[in-house]
């Protein structure tokens, strides 16, 4: 039985918050499962994303109609092989203005695919108001939470801030001590081939820091994975 192909869309409306870090561990988690995504980094000025997966991630020109067309073109194939779309602060309303103005999310459920916000946030009203009004736009959107300690970090008020968005379904990124972020934030770090074949030279407490805060957001994603999973055979 054909499986929707999920597009993973990680944004942001306001700077800072994590929303390349999402992109890129969602990227490792698909090729460590052994499936290569289709990855997109619409900020050719400032590619992070694009340039450390030059294999599955492609930067596109957001400015310019053609990319955008051929990009949106490749979002709604039903094949099955899950997208990535990193979005960053600068880009969110043209992105989903875009997206507003070629039917996208219609077009997307004809096409047996679904399209997954993960709507990155701090507890500012800002943040709270641009996710309400994803929703009052698409109220059947898969809306999903990311917060990321290190980022955006919401304090003691974690719970209050999260339960005043419209959803019940969050990513958490924790927060990496300054050593081993450095280290995950290098230019060359590969954390699939980290993961695969660690380096020698790493010393032990970077190694099981990285391998800790990897296995708690992998954990994240698969389980997201098997609930969207039995979503869709309900409703089959």
């Amino acid at each position: 039985m054909a499986q929707k192909t999920r597009v993973y869309v990680c944004c942001s409306s306001i700077r800072r918050s994590g929303v390349s870090t999402t992109a890129r561990l969602l990227t490792d988690y698909f090729i460590c499962s052994d499936r290569t995504p289709a990855g997109f980094d619409i900020d050719p000025s400032e590619p992070d994303y694009g340039v450390r997966f030059p294999q599955c991630v492609t930067i596109v020109d957001a400015s310019k109609v053609q990319g955008q067309m051929e990009m949106f073109d490749r979002l709604l194939a039903p094949d099955e092989i899950p997208k990535i779309v990193d979005v960053q602060h600068r880009f969110y309303d043209e992105f989903f203005e875009t997206i507003d103005q070629i039917g996208f999310v219609d077009e997307a459920d004809r096409a047996m695919v679904q399209p997954i916000v993960v709507f990155h946030a701090d507890a500012t009203n800002v943040s709270l108001d641009a996710s309400l009004a994803l929703i009052r736009r698409w109220p059947k959107l898969c809306l999903v939470v990311a917060t990321n300690h290190g980022a955006a970090p919401l304090g003691g008020r974690a719970t209050d801030v999260l339960s005043e968005f419209p959803t019940s379904q969050y990513f958490n990124i924790g927060a990496l001590d300054s050593v081993t972020r450095t280290c995950f934030e290098a230019a060359d770090f590969s954390l699939t081939d980290f993961l695969r074949t660690p380096p020698l030279e790493m010393s032990f407490v970077t190694h099981m820091a990285l391998r800790v805060w990897t296995k708690a957001i992998f954990n994240q994603f698969r389980l997201f994975e098997i609930g969207a999973a039995m979503e869709g055979a309900r409703y089959l």
